[in-house]
C-alpha cells in the first residue's frame, strides 16, 4: 500500500522520502480535534500499518500551537444530547485513535509547540518521541470539564512516562505542564526553539526513516508487547525478536559497513 500521494479531508498530511508528517487543521481555533478528524485519523494510523513507502511520521504543529482538543462546538455540544450508548461510542472512538498510533510501526515524533491540551496532549503522549519548544504548555484538563482524568489511556500510559506522583497531579487538577517541567520529568526528550521546532523533528524522523526499519518495527512492537509483560517473559520474546532481526539483511549491510569502515545503507530489510 502506497500512503505517499495520501490525501485526507480533515487534517493536513505531507510525504516525503519515507517520513509522512500530519498537522491539525484550524489554526486561528488552536488546531481542534473533530467527530471527523478523530475518525479518519484512527483509520490512517491503521492504514499505515500496510504502507511500505512510509517509515517515520511526525505528528507536528501549525500556527504555534498543537492541538486545543476536542471541538467545543463539534464535540462538547452534541455529547450533552447523547444517551449513554452514544457517550460509549464516542469514547470508544477516541480510544481507537490512540491504540491506533500505539499499533502503527512507524515511530511517531511529536513535534509539541502552544497549546498541547486534552486530546492533544494525549495525541502528544502516545507520540513515541516528544519534542517541545519553551512555549509548549501540555495540560490533562480533563477534570476542568467535571470529567474523570482516566482519558484515552492517560491513567495508563502517563504514570509511566513522567511517574507516578506527577501524573496524578496532572490528571488530578487539570493543571498545565511547562516546558520546563516536561523536560525534566522525562515528557519531553529535549526543549528546542519554535523556529527549530520543524526542522528537528524532520531531521530525526529523516535519520529513523534512513535507518533499520525492519528493526525500528520490532522495536515499537516489543515497548508495546511488554507493557504489561512479567519481566522474564519480556526477556524471552526480547531474544526471540532480535534472533528474528539477526536474519535482516540490514545486519549483515551493518557488518559489512563495519568491516569497510562505511556507514551503512539501510534498506529496511
Amino acid at each position: 500500500m502506497n500512503m505517499s500521494d495520501f490525501k485526507p479531508n480533515h487534517f493536513s498530511w505531507r510525504a516525503q522520502n519515507g517520513v509522512a508528517t500530519i498537522t491539525l487543521k484550524g489554526a486561528e481555533r488552536k488546531n481542534p480535534i473533530t467527530f471527523d478528524s478523530y475518525a479518519e485519523l484512527g483509520q490512517t494510523f491503521r492504514d499505515l500499518s500496510r504502507a511500505g513507502d512510509i517509515k517515520a511520521i511526525v505528528f507536528g504543529s501549525s500556527g504555534g500551537n498543537f492541538c486545543s482538543g476536542g471541538d467545543v462546538h463539534d464535540i462538547i455540544g452534541p455529547l450533552l444530547k447523547r444517551d449513554i450508548k452514544g457517550l460509549l461510542e464516542f469514547t470508544r472512538m477516541t480510544g481507537e485513535l490512540v491504540k491506533a498510533m500505539r499499533a502503527c510501526p512507524q515511530p511517531i515524533v511529536g513535534a509539541i509547540d502552544g497549546v498541547c491540551v486534552g486530546a492533544g496532549a494525549m495525541i502528544a503522549l502516545f507520540c513515541d518521541i516528544r519534542l517541545g519548544t519553551p512555549q509548549a504548555r501540555t495540560a490533562f484538563l480533563f477534570t476542568r470539564v467535571g470529567l474523570a482524568g482516566c482519558d484515552m489511556g492517560a491513567c495508563a500510559l502517563l504514570p509511566r512516562v513522567i511517574g507516578h506522583g506527577r501524573a496524578s497531579e496532572l490528571l488530578y487538577t487539570g493543571r498545565v505542564m511547562t516546558a520546563e517541567e516536561g523536560e525534566r520529568w522525562g515528557f519531553f526528550n529535549r526543549i528546542v526553539s519554535a523556529e527549530k521546532l520543524e526542522a528537528d523533528a524532520m531531521t530525526l524522523a529523516q535519520q529513523l526513516a534512513d535507518g533499520p526499519t525492519f528493526a525500528h518495527k520490532m522495536t515499537k512492537a516489543m515497548l508495546h508487547q511488554e507493557f504489561a509483560m512479567p519481566l522474564d517473559a519480556a526477556i524471552e520474546a526480547e531474544a526471540l525478536a532480535q534472533a528474528v532481526c539477526m536474519q535482516t539483511q540490514d545486519f549483515r549491510r551493518a557488518y559489512d559497513a563495519f568491516v569497510a569502515k562505511q556507514k551503512p545503507q539501510f534498506a529496511g530489510n
